[in-house]
């Protein structure tokens, strides 16, 4: 597979935020079962192999995940603000949970298990999200297997088809718009911002 050519400037914006932790947080809008937005902060974990597919996690309990059965389609809203620029990437996501049959996305869910820390594994063994507070001592289990993901962990692939990049540094300011078009190539162009 080829890599978009919008992997370069976000690789860019990545490298040069990388000291800001929080640089790799991202907003990650879905639709409710009423049609109405839901938006929330995501982690980005990184790229799956070779692929434009971003990978990111959440709890089988939470409400994204029943949203996105209903409606794959969600937009990652990113800024980065040491560099001063945003992506927005419009597409699909695909949600690996413990019964995926397909061999190659539970390696990929296993792989991301395992590269979780301590404090990020152990959330999944909490109470219900969304659920009436429940007592502080379930909010510290034992540590789940470092090596098998709990049933409730999932991961994430956002496929993008389409991604804005606004560069808000400049007079004028710079932004580019990257799509998949009808033969699923990757189409480039600038446009004002």
């Amino acid at each position: 597979m080829t890599l978009a050519p919008w992997r370069s400037p976000l690789a860019r914006a990545l490298h040069l935020n990388r000291a800001l932790v929080y640089a790799r947080y991202a907003q990650l809008a879905t639709l409710r079962q009423d049609g109405r937005p839901a938006n929330r902060t995501v982690v980005f974990r990184g790229f799956w192999d070779e692929t434009n597919q971003i990978k990111l996690i959440g709890d089988r309990r939470s409400d994204k995940i029943p949203q996105l059965a209903a409606q794959p389609w969600s937009e990652l809203c990113w800024y980065f603000p040491k560099s001063r620029e945003q992506f927005r990437l419009l597409g699909t996501l695909t949600v690996i949970t413990a019964d995926t049959a397909d061999s190659s996305l539970a390696t990929v869910r296993h792989a991301q298990w395992q590269s979780l820390s301590d404090n990020a594994r152990v959330q999944f063994a909490w109470p219900q999200p969304q659920a009436p507070r429940a007592d502080i001592a379930q909010f510290d289990p034992e540590p789940p297997d470092p090596t098998t993901p709990l049933p409730t962990f999932c991961l994430l692939l956002l496929n993008p088809t389409e991604v804005d990049h606004l560069a808000l540094r400049g007079d004028p300011q710079n932004r580019d718009r990257y799509w998949l078009n009808a033969v699923q190539q990757w189409q480039w162009q600038a446009v004002n911002p």
